[in-house]
C-alpha cells in the first residue's frame, strides 16, 4: 500500500523537497520596501511551507514563516480556560520570532516582518483587518514583503534547509519499507490530513504510530517496527493528501481509489459506482481518443452509478487499481479495508454487479435506473419515516459491514450474510407502515429488493453454476418460496379489485405471517381469493388463469417454515408479480383507451 502510494506521488510530481507541505494560506500580512502596512492579501490557495511535523504540537515549538494567527497576531481576550491567545502561545510566538531574527541574516527582508509582529501600531491594523476579513485563530497566514511571499525568497528556502538539520532523524540506518533504501527512520511520521469528516482529528491524523508496546516487536521501540525515510514518507503524504481531498464519503468513510496508469475518462468505473454527482448523459469529451491524468478522471468519475452496458468489450488493459476505505480514529488512520487488483477483473465484476442489480420497476415498463451507492445502503439500516440525520446513522449502523459489501462488489463474490436480513427488515417495515397516497397496494422498496436479487443471484451462481432470476418475474424458477410470494400478490391484486375501499387489506393482515410460514398462510388466502374472485366478472379468467399457473410452479409441497435466503426469494417474487400485474392493467388500459379512440374515430 505504501509504495503504491508512493508511486502515485512520483508519477503525479506531488513530492516537495524534503521539510516542506503544502498548507493552505488564507492571507498574507503586506509589508512595503520600509516595512509600512499596506493590508492584508487574501490566499486561498496551497503553496509549500516549512514544517517541522508532530513538533509543532509541542508547547515551544512552531512551524516557521507560515502559522496560524493565533500564534502570530495573538488576541488579548480571554478564552475558555481563562488565558488569552497571548498567553496561551507566548513561546510558540517567542520561536517563530527567533526563527525570523536567525533567517534575517541570510534574508534581510525578514526583519520587516519582525518589526511588524514587534510594533504595538502595526499589530493593531493587522488585527483590525483580520477581524475585517473574519479570520479566525486557526486560520494560516504568512507575509509579503514589496509584492514577494517570504515563502517564495530563495534565501528564506536556503536558510530552511540548514536550519531544518537539527530535527532530521539520527542514528543507525536501515532499510526504508518503501524504497528499500538505507536511511535513518523517522521517529514520527507527519499527519495525515483530509479525514476530518469521518471521525479524523482537524490538525491530521497519524498513518504510522507505534506509542503502545501492544503495536510494537521484537523488542523495538516506535518507528524501528515500520522504518521509513523522511523523502518516502513525505510522497506517501502527499498522495494521500490529494486523493483524500475529493474523495467522496460512503458510509462514514473516505473511498479513496486511484490507478497505476493514466485511464479515459469513461474507464473510470469505480468513480462511477462509489461516488456523487450525476454525469450528464449527453456529455462528450473533445477528444474521446484522448487519456487523462488519475486525477482528472477521478474529479470526472464522482458520478452516481451509470449502466456498464452488458456485454461491452472488457478493454485488455495490463492496469491495476488501488482502493482504500479509510476512517480516523483517535488521532490514527484507520485502514478500513485496501485492495488492489488488475483492471481487466475489476471491468468484469462491475459488469456483474450491474446485471445482478438489474430488476424491472415497480410498474413493469421498464428496468430500474442507476442509483447512487448510498442510496443503496439506506436500504440496508433501521427504516424511519422522518431522519434528517440518516447519513450519520449509516455511518454508524454500517461501519462492520460497508467495507465487506464493496469487497463482494469489487471481488464477485458472495455479499455477507446481514444484507439479507437488513433488507427483509426494511422490507417488513415499510410493509407496515401507513401508505402516503390513495392507492392501496404495498410494493416492497425497489432498491432493498435490488439488494435481494444481487444477493441471490450469487449464491445460485456458487451453488448451481448458473442463475435463474431475471429481471422479470420467471414461472419456471426452481424455488418454492420465490412463487409464494408471487402467489400472495396475485392474492392481493384480486382482493383489490373485488374490494377496492377494504381498510385493511390482506397483504396488511397477512404478508409478515406469509413470508415466513407460507404453508399455514396460503390455505387461508386461497379460500379469501375465492370469495373475492366471484365477485370479478370481467378479469375472473386472468386472475384464475394466473393464480393457477403459479400454485402449480411451487409445486407438491409449500415450504413450512422460510429461512432468510427463502423469505428473500418470497420478496422478490411477490415484487416482481406486483410488476407483472401492474404492467398487465397499464396494458389493459391502453388498450381499452385505443379501442375507444377508434371508435370515436369510426362515427366521426
Amino acid at each position: 500500500m505504501l509504495k503504491a502510494l508512493y508511486d502515485y506521488a512520483v508519477r503525479e510530481r506531488l513530492i516537495l523537497p524534503a521539510g516542506y507541505v503544502k498548507k493552505n494560506v488564507r492571507a498574507y500580512v503586506s509589508l512595503a520596501k520600509d516595512g509600512r502596512f499596506l493590508g492584508i492579501i487574501p490566499g486561498g490557495e496551497k503553496v509549500p511551507c516549512p514544517d517541522i511535523g508532530s513538533m509543532a504540537n509541542s508547547t515551544d515549538k512552531c512551524n516557521v514563516f507560515a502559522e496560524k494567527r493565533s500564534i502570530l497576531f495573538p488576541r488579548d481576550a480571554a478564552g475558555p480556560n481563562g488565558k488569552t491567545e497571548r498567553e496561551k502561545n507566548a513561546a510558540k510566538t517567542a520561536y517563530f520570532r527567533n526563527a525570523l531574527a536567525d533567517a534575517a541574516q541570510e534574508e534581510p527582508r525578514l526583519l520587516l516582518c519582525l518589526q511588524a509582529m514587534e510594533d504595538p501600531d502595526t499589530v493593531t491594523s493587522v488585527s483590525a483587518e483580520l477581524d475585517r476579513m473574519k479570520l479566525t485563530a486557526t486560520h494560516v497566514i504568512s507575509f509579503m514583503v514589496d509584492g514577494s511571499s517570504i515563502l517564495e525568497l530563495p534565501a528564506v528556502q536556503r536558510w530552511w534547509d540548514g536550519f531544518r538539520q537539527q530535527f532530521r532523524p539520527q542514528g543507525e540506518q536501515v532499510p526504508c519499507l518503501i524504497t528499500g533504501r538505507r536511511t535513518v527512520p523517522l521517529a514520527t511520521v507527519p499527519p495525515i490530513n483530509g479525514l476530518a469528516v469521518v471521525g479524523g482529528h482537524a490538525r491530521g491524523d497519524a498513518l504510522i504510530c507505534f506509542d503502545k508496546d501492544a503495536f510494537c516487536s521484537y523488542g523495538r521501540k516506535q518507528a524501528a517496527n515500520a522504518p521509513v525515510s523522511e523523502d518516502a514518507f513525505a510522497g506517501v503524504k502527499a498522495a494521500l493528501d490529494d486523493l483524500l481531498a475529493d474523495a467522496p464519503v460512503l458510509a462514514g468513510m473516505k473511498f479513496v481509489h486511484w490507478y497505476d496508469q493514466p485511464l479515459k475518462k469513461e474507464e473510470d468505473f469505480l468513480g462511477q459506482i462509489f461516488a456523487g454527482i450525476p454525469m450528464e448523459e449527453d456529455e462528450e469529451d473533445e477528444d474521446d481518443a484522448s487519456a487523462v491524468n488519475p486525477l482528472q478522471a477521478r474529479r470526472q468519475a464522482d458520478t452516481v452509478i451509470r449502466s456498464v452496458k452488458t456485454g461491452e468489450a472488457v478493454h485488455e488493459l495490463p492496469y491495476c487499481y488501488y482502493i482504500l476505505l479509510l476512517t480516523g480514529v483517535g488521532g490514527r488512520v484507520m485502514v478500513r479495508t485496501y485492495q488492489q487488483g488488475s483492471y481487466q477483473e475489476l471491468t468484469a465484476n462491475l459488469q456483474q454487479w450491474e446485471q445482478d442489480l438489474a430488476l424491472t420497476n415497480s410498474s413493469g415498463t421498464g428496468q430500474m435506473k442507476p442509483a447512487k451507492l448510498a442510496a443503496r445502503l439506506i436500504r440496508l439500516i433501521a427504516r424511519q419515516n422522518s431522519d434528517p440525520k440518516i447519513f450519520d446513522r449509516l455511518a454508524k449502523e454500517l461501519a462492520g459491514l460497508t467495507p465487506a459489501i464493496v469487497h463482494a462488489i469489487l471481488s464477485g463474490t458472495q455479499f455477507p450474510t446481514p444484507v439479507i436480513s437488513r433488507a427483509l427488515a426494511y422490507i417488513r417495515s415499510q410493509m407496515f407502515s401507513a401508505l402516503e397516497d390513495e392507492q392501496t397496494r404495498k410494493v416492497p422498496d425497489p432498491w432493498a429488493c435490488q439488494w435481494l436479487k444481487a444477493c441471490l443471484c450469487r449464491i445460485e451462481r456458487e451453488k448451481y453454476n448458473k442463475e435463474a432470476l431475471s429481471v422479470e418475474y420467471n414461472e419456471k424458477h426452481p424455488e418454492p418460496a420465490y412463487h409464494c410470494g408471487a402467489l400472495v400478490a396475485i392474492y392481493g391484486e384480486i382482493q383489490r379489485y373485488a374490494m377496492p375501499d377494504v381498510n385493511a387489506s390482506l397483504i396488511d393482515r397477512y404478508y409478515a405471517s406469509a413470508s415466513q410460514t407460507p404453508a399455514l398462510v396460503l390455505g387461508q388466502l386461497a379460500r379469501m381469493s375465492n370469495y373475492h374472485i366471484s365477485k370479478l366478472e370481467k378479469l375472473r379468467g386472468y386472475f384464475c388463469d394466473l393464480r393457477d399457473r403459479t400454485a402449480c410452479a411451487i409445486g407438491p409441497v409449500i415450504p413450512t417454515v422460510l429461512r432468510p435466503e427463502q423469505q428473500a426469494y418470497f420478496a422478490l417474487g411477490y415484487y416482481q408479480m406486483c410488476a407483472r400485474l401492474e404492467k398487465d392493467r397499464l396494458d389493459r388500459k391502453a388498450a381499452a383507451a385505443a379501442v375507444r379512440i377508434g371508435n370515436e374515430q369510426g362515427g366521426m
